[in-house]
């Protein structure tokens, strides 16, 4: 899978799905200053990069959650990538809302899931997981077997590989910091120096 994960990097990194300043740091929602900034919905846009993800997702899911039923989305990024996947495999989807609809029948799930359905959560980025462990969470009170989570980028964070082994929770992505750090500095995007502070920010959260 490394030659996979390589290629989403590059994807990634060409069209500018990933932004990375190490001298001018991005600030999160959560009030991190961060030198890299990830906006996966990019992937959308543009078609081959597109075909790249959801085939690699289609193929972690073969490889490790052969006995998947269904997929379910996270809302909103996971959305598109669980349908154009589930559509490769064959399978039906839905996703999770972030909130319950204040009105109808105020579904949090929407899409038919049956108790006991064997189920597999597609996020777009994987960071402190506490957003992609909600949906778990969720899942798991309607009756659903989680299998585990397919993503297309995670940051490898500490406190989000903690959270998840916490929540007995398996996640494959198809890249990460390590391997955009890797591609990034082999293709001129960033210097030396920079990979390494790049990498030495994540391991300090």
């Amino acid at each position: 899978m490394e030659g996979l994960s390589k290629k989403i990097a590059a994807d990634l990194l060409r069209i500018k799905a990933v932004f990375l300043r190490p001298a001018e740091p991005f600030t999160w929602a959560s009030g991190i200053k961060s030198p890299i900034y990830c906006d996966n919905r990019l992937t959308l846009s543009d078609v081959s990069v597109r075909e790249d993800v959801e085939n690699g997702l289609a193929e972690l899911i073969r490889t490790f959650y052969p006995r998947a039923e269904i997929l379910m989305g996270t809302s909103t990024a996971g959305i598109a990538h669980a349908a154009i996947t589930a559509t490769k495999l064959n399978l039906p989807m839905g996703y999770v809302r972030s909130g319950a609809k204040d009105h109808g029948r105020q579904n949090r799930i929407e899409g038919k899931l049956i108790p006991g359905q064997k189920v597999v959560v597609v996020e777009d980025l994987i960071s402190t997981a506490g957003s992609c462990l909600e949906v778990v969470e969720v899942l798991r009170e309607a009756g659903a077997e989680v299998l585990g989570i397919v993503s297309i980028f995670t940051y490898g964070m500490r406190k989000g590989i903690d959270r998840l082994a916490e929540a007995q929770v398996e996640n494959h992505s198809l890249s990460n910091l390590d391997i955009l750090a890797e591609v990034a500095e082999k293709e001129g995007y960033i210097s030396d120096k920079e990979k390494h502070e790049l990498i030495q920010f994540r391991n300090n959260l």
